[in-house]
């Protein structure tokens, strides 16, 4: 296998990282760079000359790069060290082949991530996760934007029986997402695709999007435009103290709750209370 890997300084990382999830990555690594405030982010762009080639042009020259050898056994080895995800006293996320026994009364979402890094356990998941709990009711129709594994549409379509649409621009990412629907028994409920916000007519009650903030801030419209005027917008993948212009490329919408976790946020918004039925 091999790793795309860049070294950018920590100022740059949401701008670097929205780069490489334009590029369909599946899961980007950071680990610390030679400098104190420089970060090295590690992903899969693909093994072949042309995918690394593609990706040196989506960077340019903005960020040094260079390409490591990987063994598959390597890349593998966070799975050793894997543990569930508690979203609540009710709902844990368990690593698919793992068996954790659980009480009963409590629900167990199974995820396979696939060849990506990692379960999908980072804070902005278990934020959005918490909040998707909240807003979730029976009968309610739901938009997970940057689907990934599909954790929030797997969970949503679990514990309510939610009609989920999902999107994401990487054909990889849905195909976990179908592949975790499969295996937790809610296939017919989960509609996944890399249609783009742009093609989606809705509206939803809750949309979802765990997605870096430059993003977040270019499907604004969209995002609006997708949530029901009586619906919730989640959104997540956005620094806890560094957040207020994706909030306010949302306006009219008005924050409703803001939850924080290890210097990450997620903030979930409504329309006006002029524009509510």
């Amino acid at each position: 296998m091999r790793s795309f890997v860049l070294s950018v300084p920590v100022c740059d990382l949401d701008l670097a990282s929205d780069v490489l999830w334009r590029l369909g990555v599946r899961a980007i690594e950071e680990r610390p760079g030679d400098a104190p405030e420089e970060v090295e982010l590690w992903t899969a762009v693909g093994d072949d000359d042309d995918a690394i080639a593609r990706a040196d042009a989506a960077v340019g020259e903005r960020w040094p790069s260079r390409v490591v050898e990987i063994s598959e056994a390597a890349a593998d080895t966070w799975r050793e060290f894997a543990q569930p995800m508690w979203v609540d006293g009710a709902l844990v996320v368990v690593p698919a082949w793992q068996e954790h026994p659980v009480d009963d009364g409590v629900v167990t979402i199974s995820i396979e991530p696939g060849g990506a890094f990692g379960l999908g356990d980072h804070p902005t998941t278990l934020l959005s996760l918490r909040a998707t709990r909240r807003h979730l009711a029976a009968g309610r129709c739901v938009l997970d934007v940057g689907c990934g594994t599909g954790v929030i549409a797997v969970t949503a379509a679990v514990v309510a029986g939610a009609s989920v649409r999902a999107v994401d621009i990487a054909a990889a990412a849905v195909e976990a997402t179908r592949d975790n629907a499969r295996r937790n028994d809610v296939v017919s409920l989960v509609d996944v695709d890399t249609t783009p916000t742009g093609g989606l007519a809705g509206p939803y009650d809750l949309v979802v999007a765990n997605i870096l903030a430059p993003t977040l801030v270019e499907l604004a419209d969209d995002l609006r435009r997708l949530t029901s005027v009586d619906g919730h917008l989640v959104i997540s993948g956005i620094l806890a103290d560094r957040h207020d212009h994706v909030v306010a490329a949302l306006a009219p919408m008005t924050v409703e709750q803001t939850d924080t976790l290890d210097g990450w946020a997620a903030v979930t918004l409504r329309h006006p209370i002029a524009c509510r039925s």
